[in-house]
């Protein structure tokens, strides 16, 4: 069977810049596809070429088995799309928006005002329903949007970064949306800055840089590519961190990360929880206190900094990690940035 998305040797320019330089990757059906990658790496310019928006300079593309060059009528009327803004009316009630998304897909009114309704009290937007969506929040106004994408129930979405700007608990509301359209058997190709979301959500992932897929696999395969487990430990005293790398030298399976503003020290290492007690051992014997201290798995964070070279969007602007160990990458695009 054909992959619900399949894009070939995808190329497109803007001027001077290949925003794709022949990207290819497919999504079976009724799976997830996350699509990660920095900013201007080509993830936004693939969604607009898979959903028609763009054409490709060469290269070729498939939506639900129809190329999107060929049948671009067709392909729209089985997709859906949330973009990086929200796309409402603001002069229009929530409802009033996705009655009339509806109409233009050619339900009649009254299935597309029972609609509405149903959808208005998924995503929790029940309440301000008969209010004008100039008066809602930035996350309601994003939930209105998601909503709006689904009227007509499309086996195929497209999701491209669906919960910037949105709090935890409207994120993490979006996320069992989103788990809740997979299971019903819609396909869908996500991107996100949120490596968090990406861990939670897709079944594969694809990392691309400079227009090029750098990247595939899932979650736990691309962490497997750069190596296993790390003791991480804060140093209670800056000038035992010297002894305290010292200490784990023996443990060790490469080269130390020392952060010295924050006495933390990062290592690899194999063994599990037992090599994590012996080197607790060992500080103690050695009389060195530390304030935490804890065995991790590389984290997808850590695939993106191994990948491109750089860590993520939220790590260069001082984000915080996200879930305990996730950080996240809090990038926005502007208007009219390819990314």
């Amino acid at each position: 069977m054909a992959p619900a998305i399949q894009a070939e040797n995808l190329v497109k320019t803007f001027g001077d810049v290949r925003a794709l330089d022949g990207v290819s990757l497919d999504v079976p059906e009724g799976t997830v596809l996350g699509l990660l990658g920095p900013n201007g790496a080509g993830k936004t310019t693939t969604v607009r070429v898979l959903t028609t928006l763009l054409r490709p300079d060469s290269g070729r593309a498939t939506v639900a088995g129809l190329d999107v060059l060929q049948h671009p009528n067709k392909v729209r009327s089985l997709i859906g799309l949330s973009g990086q803004y929200a796309a409402v009316d603001e002069y229009l009630t929530g409802r009033e928006n996705l009655q009339m998304v509806g109409e233009l897909y050619q339900m009649s009114a009254r299935d597309a005002k029972a609609r509405a309704l149903e959808l208005l009290e998924w995503f929790n937007l029940a309440e301000a329903a008969d209010r004008t969506a100039k008066t809602y929040s930035g996350g309601m106004r994003r939930r209105l949007d998601l909503a709006a994408a689904l009227v007509v129930r499309p086996p195929v979405m497209f999701m491209d970064e669906p919960t910037t700007g949105l709090d935890p608990r409207n994120r993490l509301a979006l996320w069992e949306v989103i788990e809740n359209l997979v299971d019903q058997g819609t396909t869908l190709l996500l991107t996100t800055q949120y490596l968090e979301e990406a861990d939670r959500l897709a079944h594969d992932i694809a990392v691309v840089d400079h227009g090029r897929v750098i990247a595939r696999g899932t979650a736990d395969e691309l962490k497997a590519t750069i190596g296993g487990e790390r003791i991480e430990l804060v140093v209670h005293r800056p000038d035992e961190v010297a002894e305290a790398v010292s200490a784990l030298a023996p443990f060790a399976k490469g080269a130390p990360a020392v952060e010295r503003n924050t006495r933390r020290i990062t290592v690899p290492v194999s063994g599990g929880s037992k090599v994590l007690a012996d080197v607790i051992r060992e500080l103690d014997a050695r009389s060195i206190e530390i304030d935490d201290i804890g065995l991790r798995r590389p984290t997808l964070d850590d695939v993106f900094l191994s990948l491109t070279g750089h860590a993520t969007e939220a790590d260069e602007n001082g984000g915080n990690g996200g879930n305990g160990q996730q950080k996240q990458a809090r990038g926005r695009h502007g208007h009219g940035k390819e990314s």
